[in-house]
């Protein structure tokens, strides 16, 4: 356990560097929204199409796994929904809390973390999670929220979710890279060794610039936050840890690499949907605060239990 927390605390120390720089205002919230625009669009998906491209077809579509990722996901998602439910709030707050409660932040904080604690074979595995978080449940919280309000006709609503795909650099470069990989089109080893050099910039800006996020959200609702941090820190790795190694047996990495994505913290872009829509924001900031902050040991604590049972490349 000591050993793995030494190995993750680095990540989380990054974030920390990313926090204070935020928090003391030395680094501004422009400098900040400036700094994450540049992981998202340039260096991250150089990360990801440089993965995918490299990658055999077969090691980027395992139509199992992805059935499995989607199948725990979905019920745990189900029951942060009922919960919202059984409280009496609104439909769209029931869905932007069931978002918070299982889709973790596996792109920025993910992908550069596990790549190197579980080694490069993980980028795969994850990329498909993406994949899954990004067109199913990134399409499931629009049309909850816009057809509970009754705003637009269903031609707006599913324009304004294949706008939200096509404009999305992570998805984008993903798709890219899946066609590529199953097309077999070598890459140019110039453009292999830029597209490197431009990805490994996206580890340490993404980390810092998720500490610096963190540092304009609020502690509000700490209740509700506490639950769904429990829901995704705790209840949704234990869902697919059953689902990947009970009901339908997964090869031990790929399901180890699904139960650590699993129990990351929840993902940021979830606040930037609630505050796009007016749904509950302070609520998401707070999920957000409270789950990475309470990762630092979580996640640790998964990452031990998992290297008992896997080796890690």
């Amino acid at each position: 356990m000591v050993e793995i927390f030494l190995k993750t605390l680095p990540f989380f120390l990054l974030i920390g560097v990313g926090y204070l720089a935020a928090a003391t205002k030395f680094f501004s919230e422009a400098a900040a929204a400036a700094l994450t625009k540049f992981v998202f669009y340039f260096a991250l998906s150089a990360m990801l199409f440089r993965f995918s491209a490299n990658l055999s077809f077969g090691e980027v579509f395992d139509p199992k796994f992805m059935a499995v990722y989607l199948w725990a996901t979905a019920f745990v998602y189900l029951i942060a929904n009922a919960v919202a439910l059984w409280r009496g709030i609104p439909v769209a707050e029931g869905a932007v809390e069931a978002q918070c409660a299982v889709i973790g932040n596996i792109g920025f904080l993910g992908i550069p973390m596990l790549a190197l604690l579980m080694g490069e074979a993980a980028v795969g595995f994850i990329m498909m999670m993406l994949a899954v978080d990004l067109l199913i449940f990134g399409t499931l919280i629009v049309v909850l929220i816009t057809g509970s309000r009754g705003e637009g006709s269903v031609y707006s609503i599913a324009k304004t979710v294949v706008r939200g795909i096509v404009t999305n650099p992570m998805l984008v470069s993903i798709f890219l890279g899946f066609t590529v990989s199953a097309l077999a089109v070598p890459i140019p080893v110039p453009i292999n060794e830029f597209l490197a050099i431009l990805g490994a910039a996206a580890t340490p800006g993404a980390l810092f610039a998720i500490g610096a996020s963190l540092a304009s959200k609020s502690a509000e609702r700490m209740v509700v936050a506490g639950w769904l941090s429990f829901a995704k820190l705790v209840l949704h790795p234990a869902a697919i840890a059953l689902a990947a190694l009970v009901v339908w047996p997964l090869e031990p990495y790929a399901a180890a690499v699904m139960i650590a994505s699993a129990a990351l913290p929840t993902a940021g872009n979830i606040y930037i949907i609630a505050q796009h829509y007016g749904v509950a924001p302070q609520r998401v900031s707070a999920t957000i605060l409270i789950s990475t902050a309470a990762s630092i040991v979580t996640v640790s604590l998964v990452l031990a239990w998992l290297a008992e049972r896997v080796a890690f490349q």
